[in-house]
């Protein structure tokens, strides 16, 4: 019984051996797993919205970081075409045949040959001031001062409309599952269904001026004229709402890829985690402009120092992700958005009358005449928005 008892023993053991042999050869064997982006590395991976189009919505994504994957290294500013619109134009659109899609201030919107020469024009009932959207099936989403917010199929006819309370100053956001989110002078954030029809709205306390954005987990993320951004679950119930000083909101939110929102209030610049906490803010960053953020997770975005008597220091500045300055760009006065290339060459446009081109260490790369949010298409040209009507960039 003994020898048998040991013999059992010594099998029990061997066969343990054995299968931490083949348990650690198993594990060392496996290919290693993709790493989740780290707060330094933001990843382009492209979402259906915008696999179906060139550039289909203001700041490029619906989480609004404004930068591209597509190249400008070889563009050097040369004006190659303008399609003159009497009352101006906003921030263009592009659809996946190249066409463009831009509003203006004479109540139309316009679709663009890549070629500067018109394709249609279709008449809401008011002003066009923010940018259009293109969803995955090609409808073009536009919000206007009438009160409506459009969708035209992509030749030029009217698929719906679908009234809100008040005017319609904000572009639309398309998130992946095809909703629309659209922001109204009425205080309320509307969720549309593709066919038009009322998903959800989330009422604030004042005008919503800002773009919505949309974080990698769904999450609507829009701030208001009563001082407080919003966090919004996907079904409209408050996730939570942030406070800033006694300021409006009219700047869309920029969102980096681990979840960080970055956003300007008239008062700061903010970085907040995606529980609503305040990670850092900066004073004079505070403004107007939307943020970007760069591939090495640098965020771009305007700034400016009141010196006394209605005079100020104007200036663009990189930002690491810990909240300090990397460097400024001095400026004539105060900066819209910006627009970031693969490459990494920086675009924005100034109120100082002029559209910028500036290298990731902030050196002045090239600049011309005429301000306006830049869009990038993917053969490199630039296009710009002006009150002069539709500009396109490339190289001679």
């Amino acid at each position: 019984m003994r020898n048998r008892g040991l013999f059992l023993f010594v099998s029990v053991t061997l066969l343990i051996g054995i299968l931490l042999v083949a348990y650690f050869h198993l594990i060392s064997s496996k290919k290693p797993e993709t790493s989740f982006p780290t707060e330094t590395e933001e990843v382009d991976l492209p979402t259906s919205i915008e696999s179906s189009s060139i550039w289909p919505m203001f700041r490029y994504n619906a989480r609004h970081t404004g930068r591209c994957p597509y190249d400008t290294s070889k563009n050097n500013g040369t004006l190659k075409w303008k399609f003159q619109i009497e009352k101006g134009c906003g921030s263009p659109v592009i659809a996946k045949d190249r066409t463009l899609y831009v509003g203006s201030m004479d109540k139309y919107l316009y679709a663009i040959n890549p070629n500067g020469t018109l394709k249609w024009k279709f008449k809401t009932g008011s002003y066009i001031e923010a940018s259009p959207a293109v969803g995955p099936d090609g409808t073009i989403y536009i919000g206007s001062d009438d009160f409506y917010l459009y969708a035209v199929n992509p030749d030029g006819t009217l698929k719906w409309k679908f009234k809100t309370g008040l005017y319609i100053t904000d572009a639309p956001a398309i998130a992946n599952d095809g909703t629309v989110y659209i922001g109204s002078h009425d205080k309320y954030l509307y969720a549309v269904n593709p066919s038009g029809t009322l998903k959800w709205k989330f009422k604030t306390g004042s005008c919503i001026e800002a773009s919505p954005a949309v974080g990698p987990d769904g999450t609507i993320y829009i701030g208001s004229d009563d001082y407080y951004f919003y966090a919004i679950y996907p079904n409209g119930r408050l996730k939570w709402k942030f406070k800033t000083g006694e300021f409006m909101i009219i700047s869309s939110a920029a969102i980096a890829s681990n979840g960080t929102i970055y956003f300007a209030g008239l008062d700061s610049f903010y970085a907040l985690n995606p529980d609503g906490k305040v990670i850092w803010k900066i004073k004079e960053l505070g403004g107007c402009g939307s943020p970007s953020i760069g591939k090495d997770g640098t965020i771009y975005q305007e700034g400016s120092i009141d010196i006394g008597h209605d005079v100020g220091e104007y200036f663009f500045c990189a930002v690491t992700q810990d909240g300090k300055i990397k460097w400024k760009f001095e400026i004539g006065n105060y900066a819209f958005g910006s627009t970031i290339a693969k490459e990494g060459t920086i675009y924005f446009a100034s109120n100082d009358g002029y559209l910028y081109a500036l290298n990731p260490d902030g050196t002045l790369k090239w600049k011309y005449k005429g301000a306006g949010t830049p869009t990038i298409s993917s053969d490199g040209t630039i296009y710009v928005g002006t009150e002069n009507g539709l500009y396109a960039f490339g190289s001679e």
